[in-house]
Order: C-alpha cells, then structure tokens, then sequence
C-alpha cells in the first residue's frame, strides 16, 4: 500500500487549539479516579505535562494522572468544545 499524501500545512496548524482539543477528549479515558489513557501525540502530552495539567507521561504506564487543575479544565473544555449548541430564537 502506497504512502498517503496529507495536505496539512504543519506549521500552521495552531497548537494551542491542539492541546486544548487533545486534554479536552483525554476526559473520554478517565479511568480509575484520576487517570487518563496517554494515546496522544508525544509533543502534546509534553506540553500538557508542561501546563501543569497532567503527570510525565514519559514512564512505562499506558496512562497519565490528571491534577486537579487538569481535570477541571479537561472537563470546561469539553463542555465548550462538543456541548450542543442552545439555538437563539427571536433576536
């Protein structure tokens, strides 16, 4: 099978928004209390470790563990980003 071709022009992709995305769906694989399953890129992990937001993910566990700050956040984010929008009527 041939390589795919991707069109994404990496650098400029904003990687906040990334982040923000990846911590926001790491809610989907809370387990446990506080953990979370670390299938994400390196790079992100490393910048939510770096945040404050979850544990090194650089150790042998197939999960990190959320701070509380994390978590929070994690959820608030998750909210925002795939709660349903409430329609506006009569403006």
């Amino acid at each position: 099978m041939d390589k795919p071709t991707i069109g994404v022009d990496w650098d400029a992709i904003d990687w906040e928004r990334v982040d923000q995305a990846a911590l926001a769906i790491m809610l989907l694989g809370l387990h446990g209390g506080w953990r979370t399953w670390k299938g994400f890129d390196w790079g992100v992990l490393n910048r939510l470790h770096e945040m404050g937001f979850i544990t090194d993910p650089k150790r042998k566990a197939k999960s990190v563990i959320f701070t509380e700050t994390g978590l929070e956040e994690s959820q608030r984010l998750f909210v925002e980003l795939f709660g349903r929008r409430v329609e506006q009527r009569g403006s």
